[in-house]
């Protein structure tokens, strides 16, 4: 009998002689070397390893570039067996054939441990570089020592210790030059080919700057290939390092080219023709034939370059063609996209296609999912759909194919929606279509709404384009100093809805000298440097309103105040800004003395006890000191999201939050208070400057610059 049952009989017989000559065991189910009287069992190879490697010997023994540890696990005449511990010493032995062909070894061995441990080796510094290097193990006990690990049917362990780094690659590239000169540019995929003089070459480590490093596995040559979509024109360096089979990297190549901005879109219809044209003007491409159903000087979205638009009527005259093709190439990239306003969004409507024969190579525009309407776009067989379109919303939506990549994205209102889908292009080499798609019987799936500024690209339109084309402009609806109030009204400086005082609300100015050691005149001074004056409200009752709502709450604005509160340590809920309906508020910021917070406050409806949306900042109450605070809440209906910045700062952990529940209000601008379940109150004792009211959403760096923004910037 052989194996792991010989040596259990074994054990078991000698156990029996040493229990017979009086012997104790130590401890149960656990056998000493000294009693069993049998060497350790030999080591296999898969439980080595070099530097947590494994044990490899040939053609695929690894290449290191530092002398490394080697490890093993090693066994008593147990063999590992649960409950059997014994106490073994490891035997390391290495070699090599040094200069001339002589054979030289190495050994170490290691204390006596339990044969549960790894046992490890540091092999020496004097192992040499550029040989192929072979070492093995035995456990050794008192009773004597297993075979080595190469023996029987086990090999040695192999490795080449390579301390040479490669040289500096060579990088080069025919759509990047490195020679001074501008090329076109953002959004373009460029080739990049990286070579070194060496033949162990393995992978290039790159990155351009500003970017994160990445790394590119060498060809069967040892050069390799990578390509890149450059996000932003200006001077691009781009950084490689050679690396070899052993992990050594060589001095870096800097290789510096320059982008230029993005090539222009190959097709551009703005659609702001005068009333009564039957062509649309093409900045770029040919000019677009209108049918009948085509009327321009349609409303065009707010915040935009565009003047007008152009509306179609939903039925078989209402489209726009070239008569030609658009997109040249449709198996490569391409992006196409516009604003468009649905009139209906019920079934498939199209926003822009190219005919195909009787089908089409792509379109762009909205279809159903299930019951519920989405933004849509296809490329042959693949569709990316995501996003949700409402009759009469402006939205900007763009289709993209990447020919580099083999996808489809779909961006609404300059976001990515749905999922990058994998897609082949079809040959569509048929005409251009606004408003309708190609299909077996004839043109189908017509448009009904506005569509405006129509462009078709053949590259990539990068993510920061993308959000610039959608960027609607905030547009200012109000700002009040609140310096002065004739008659009880603070005005609005271009001449809006004034904001009524209501009892308790008094407007302070530091119009008389007064003595600079009075408190009351060191600690009242404006809380804003835009005027001179603020608005201060007792606690009571004291207030500031328009008749009617100033922002849209349903839709995206942009609602900023400055307050100062007078108390040290507030007893309620104090709300500084709020707009709402009759049973709550759409929105409201207000201060919160349980927790020291600034809370923003979405309700999810005008109804009594319905759900809210709450971001918070923590902040000591002011005790009439200092320059108060600027809270600023920004809505953005496109996104679904709400943000609450507090100085112009948003903190990047709940500083925004998703909210779908927008609703549109019907309240005046309140200042000072908030509905609450039993009519109006948390009043505000405090002071109020500076108030500003946007539609659309304001950028953060127009956020930090509140008050100092000029109006006609907004």
């Amino acid at each position: 009998m052989t194996g792991r049952t010989g040596y259990g009989r074994a054990r078991r017989a000698a156990a029996a002689a040493v229990i017979a000559a009086g012997t104790v065991l130590a401890t149960p189910g656990t056998v000493l070397a000294a009693s069993g009287g049998l060497p350790p069992k030999q080591p296999l190879v898969s439980d080595l390893g070099a530097d947590g490697a494994p044990c490899v010997s040939g053609e695929e023994r690894p290449y290191v570039r530092s002398v490394p540890q080697v490890t093993a696990r090693l066994y008593g005449p147990g063999g590992g067996q649960p409950g059997e511990v014994s106490r073994v010493r490891g035997e390391f032995e290495a070699w090599w054939q040094g200069e001339g062909g002589a054979e030289e070894r190495v050994t170490g061995t290691t204390t006596t441990m339990s044969d549960t441990a790894p046992f490890t080796w540091q092999l020496p510094d004097t192992v040499p570089a550029d040989t192929v290097v072979s070492w093995r193990v035995r456990a050794v006990n008192d009773a004597g020592a297993s075979a080595w690990s190469s023996e029987g049917a086990g090999a040695p362990c192999q490795f080449v210790y390579d301390r040479t780094a490669p040289d500096a690659p060579v990088v080069s590239s025919s759509d990047y030059p490195d020679d001074g000169t501008w090329s076109p540019g953002v959004g373009v995929r460029g080739t990049f080919r990286f070579s070194a003089q060496a033949d162990d070459i393995v992978a290039y480590s790159y990155s351009f700057l500003g970017g994160a490093p990445k790394a590119v596995a060498a060809d069967a040559d040892g050069s390799a290939g990578i390509r890149f979509v450059p996000e932003k024109s200006g001077v691009q360096i781009l950084s490689v390092q050679a690396q070899d089979r052993a992990g050594n990297r060589g001095p870096r190549t800097d290789y510096t080219f320059r982008v230029g901005a993005g090539p222009a879109p190959v097709a551009r219809w703005r659609l702001t023709d005068a009333a009564g044209s039957r062509s649309a003007a093409a900045e770029a491409g040919g000019a677009a034939r209108a049918g009948a159903g085509v009327t321009f000087g349609a409303p065009a979205p707010s915040g935009t370059p565009l003047t007008s638009t152009a509306s179609l009527d939903g039925s078989g005259h209402g489209f726009l063609t070239p008569g030609s093709p658009v997109v040249t190439d449709t198996a490569e990239t391409f992006a196409v996209g516009g604003w468009v306003r649905p009139g209906r969004v019920d079934g498939t409507r199209t926003v822009l296609s190219q005919d195909a024969g009787t089908a089409r190579a792509f379109t762009l525009g909205l279809a159903q999912a299930g019951a519920a309407p989405v933004w849509s776009f296809s490329v042959g067989g693949a569709r990316v759909t995501g996003g949700l379109p409402e009759t009469g919303a402006w939205t900007y939506v763009l289709g993209q194919y990447d020919a580099g990549t083999g996808t489809a994205r779909l961006y609404v209102n300059g976001r990515a929606v749905g999922e990058e889908t994998a897609a082949t292009a079809v040959a569509g080499e048929g005409a251009f279509q606004i408003g309708r798609a190609r299909g077996a019987q004839g043109y189908r799936d017509r448009w009904q709404g506005e569509i405006g500024d129509v462009r078709a690209y053949d590259r990539i339109v990068v993510a920061s384009e993308v959000k610039e084309l959608a960027t609607r402009a905030a547009r200012r609806l109000g700002h009040w100093a609140l310096d002065t109030a004739p008659d009880g009204l603070a005005p609005e400086e271009g001449g809006g809805a004034p904001l009524k005082l209501g009892t308790g609300a008094s407007l302070y100015r530091l119009d008389d000298p007064c003595d600079p050691l009075d408190l009351e005149c060191g600690q009242d001074w404006p809380l804003e440097m835009d005027g001179d004056g603020h608005l201060r409200l007792d606690g009571a009752s004291g207030h500031a309103a328009t008749d009617a709502p100033v922002v849209d709450t349903s839709g995206s604005f942009t609602v900023s105040v400055r307050v100062r509160l007078t108390d040290d340590e507030p007893a309620t809920p104090m709300t500084a800004i709020s707009q709402g309906g009759e049973h709550g508020d759409a929105f409201k910021v207000r201060y919160d003395p349980e927790n020291s917070s600034w809370d923003l406050v979405m309700a999810h409806a005008d109804e009594p006890g319905a759900p809210e949306t709450v971001l918070s900042r923590i902040e000591s109450p002011d005790g009439n000191t200092g320059p108060g605070h600027r809270l600023t809440v920004v809505h953005d209906a496109s996104a679904k999201q709400v943000s609450f910045y507090l100085d112009g700062v948003k903190y990047d952990e709940g500083g925004t939050a998703g909210f779908d529940a927008a609703w549109k209000s019907t309240g005046g601008l309140q200042l000072g208070r908030a509905r609450t379940a039993d009519g109006w109150g948390e009043y505000l004792h405090g002071a109020v400057d500076s108030v500003f009211a946007y539609e659309g959403v304001l950028p953060e760096e127009d956020i930090r610059r509140l008050p100092w923004l000029p109006a006609a910037g907004s």
